[in-house]
């Protein structure tokens, strides 16, 4: 095939990440520094989602055979890169500078992150199962390594082994799904299987599906594969918690919706029925155990769980608002994510050998650290899907599109599990305004990375509020990234 500069025009997002991947990579060899290493990162980061804009004047374009970009990949792109941006400006503030900073090398972090990121770019634009493959794989190695990157906490070396056994059993999942479908359908083309498909689908065919469905539940930590979510939250330093709860779950979630849409034989008969079920307990299960922590990012973790649940309800959908809705619900909810795990890490510092995540920590917090504290109420009544906020604009849509399709059983769920979250929510909340005994109000003192983190923080908090306000930019940009785009 022959690449015209529009089909590097498409490509540029992806392009660019690579190209900030090497830069910073001869940078860290040149000379080690870490302030040089993070502002390179964030550069490159800003001119691939720059780069989107001018994607869209040429999409939709099949740049290759595995490659798709249109409006629906440049949305989940911008998604993306945005939340690694605010990974890496958080993980920034997380590593410090000088003797109080991290005691390892803290270069390699922002090269680990900006490979996940490449990944994910991949991931959305994947229209073909080698290309799904490569992008799930080039997100997925890099989080190993992050989760881990706190070596010396024994914790996060366990929630890094533990990630990497059961996202490799995933994987393999995963694969046999795949050699299967290409066993009957003889191709690996996501529109091909789907044309395939809808003249006969096969007994082979569903199994081959649903071992897909296994491998990518893994990644989204849906119930009955969640296992080894509250653990890897917990181990993992908070900014690389923040960017596997945002970042690589999108990514991921993005491409299944690509492929179920595309596909007739995953939207109907056994499989919607087993989507059905892993949506149901994986809203029940979550919210259920997240109110029995006292570990503000284990809580988080089973919180997640739920989350994605909610999300199934318009995948199981799939038809009428159901893309529009999951294009909202996912925009809001990594808002209201990163902003919680925001708080964490500039509350947090590798030296002191374990994050701040236990749930007594946060007693009286508003009395010390007040602008923190308005960000994790924000995020904790988005999270709960309080109106006024952008959760709230999540919920009602995912809430419409099990009406408009009448999946009374997952509205019914949704439901019940949201009124459970509010509990939990509000329980944090609570903890944030407690008066501890001879509390002296002062708001400590930060270094120049973690005011740069906590502006961020608060900018992140002002959109959660604008989007619960004023919903219609968000609209607007979703309905034109239709998977017709």
């Amino acid at each position: 095939m022959e690449f015209t500069i529009q089909h590097f025009i498409a490509l540029a997002p992806l392009l660019i990440t690579s190209a900030t991947i090497i830069v910073v990579m001869l940078a860290i060899a040149w000379r080690r520094n870490h302030s040089q290493t993070f502002l390179l990162s964030v550069a490159g980061l800003n001119l691939a989602l720059l780069s989107i804009l001018p994607a869209l004047k040429v999409a939709p374009l099949a740049v290759t055979p595995l490659l798709q970009i249109d409006t629906f990949a440049c949305l989940y792109m911008a998604l993306i890169l945005v939340a690694t941006l605010a990974c890496v400006t958080l993980a920034h503030a997380y590593l410090g500078d000088g003797g109080t900073g991290y005691p390892g090398n803290r270069e390699e972090l922002y090269l680990l992150i900006l490979m996940a990121a490449a990944g994910g770019l991949v991931l959305v634009s994947a229209q073909h199962l080698a290309g799904l493959f490569i992008g799930l794989e080039l997100l997925s190695v890099p989080v190993y390594g992050l989760v881990a990157y706190a070596f010396f906490n024994k914790r996060s070396l366990e929630a890094g082994i533990k990630y990497m056994v059961l996202s490799a059993a995933g994987s393999a999942f995963l694969l046999f799904g795949m050699a299967l479908l290409y066993a009957e359908s003889g191709n690996l083309a996501f529109a091909d299987i789907g044309a395939s498909l809808a003249r006969e689908s096969s007994q082979l065919v569903q199994i081959g599906i649903g071992m897909m469905l296994i491998g990518l539940a893994f990644k989204l930590s849906l119930v009955p594969f969640h296992l080894w979510t509250p653990d890897v939250y917990e181990g993992a330093p908070a900014p690389v918690a923040a960017f596997l709860a945002t970042a690589s779950k999108v990514a991921v979630f993005a491409v299944m919706v690509r492929l179920f849409q595309i596909s007739p034989a995953a939207s109907s008969g056994v499989l919607s029925n087993v989507l059905t079920i892993i949506a149901i307990a994986s809203i029940l299960f979550g919210n259920l155990l997240a109110l029995t922590q006292s570990n503000l990012k284990r809580l988080l973790g089973y919180s997640s769980i739920a989350h994605f649940g909610y999300l199934l309800i318009a995948l199981v959908a799939s038809k009428g608002l159901a893309v529009e809705a999951i294009g909202v619900y996912l925009v809001t909810y990594v808002i209201t994510s990163l902003g919680a795990f925001g708080v964490i890490t500039l509350m947090s510092s590798p030296y002191n050998g374990r994050d701040a995540d236990a749930l007594y920590e946060y007693r009286g917090l508003f009395w010390r650290r007040p602008y923190l504290t308005a960000v994790l109420t924000v995020m904790m009544l988005s999270l709960a899907g309080i109106p006024l906020t952008a959760g709230f604009i999540g919920k009602f849509y995912i809430i419409a599109t099990g009406v408009e399709s009448h999946q009374w059983w997952l509205v019914g769920s949704l439901v019940l599990g949201s009124a459970i979250g509010v509990f939990y929510y509000l329980r944090v909340m609570v903890t944030l305004y407690l008066i501890e005994p001879n509390l002296r109000r002062h708001d400590a003192q930060l270094h120049w990375e973690q005011k740069a983190g906590g502006v961020m923080l608060l900018a992140i908090a002002i959109v959660a509020f604008f989007l619960g306000v004023y919903p219609q930019p968000l609209l607007t940009l979703v309905q034109q990234s239709g998977l017709a785009g």
